[in-house]
């Protein structure tokens, strides 16, 4: 499948990071990279790193029936919720 010639600006990869390892990360690196055939590094790096940020995010989203945790401005004041059973 060839990629398209035209890309959306917005989703253009424009920002540099650089990430420094160790010899024995490296080397794991390697390894792993040679045990599942992956062949581009970058992208490898790139879709882990976001899945784990992406599932951080809905960790911690919010639910309706969660109950809130205690801040450190929270003075213990909390509404009374009605419940229904």
């Amino acid at each position: 499948m060839r990629h398209s010639a035209f890309k959306e600006t917005g989703l253009r990869r424009t920002s540099r990071l650089s990430v420094m390892l160790n010899s024995r990360e490296m080397r794991a690196l390697g390894v792993y990279c040679n045990r599942y055939r992956i062949k581009n590094k970058s992208e490898f790096l790139r879709v882990t790193l976001m899945k784990a940020i992406i599932q951080k995010f809905e960790d911690e989203h919010p639910s309706l029936w969660e109950e809130p945790e205690p801040t450190l401005f929270d003075r213990g004041e909390r509404k009374k919720v009605l419940k229904v059973s």
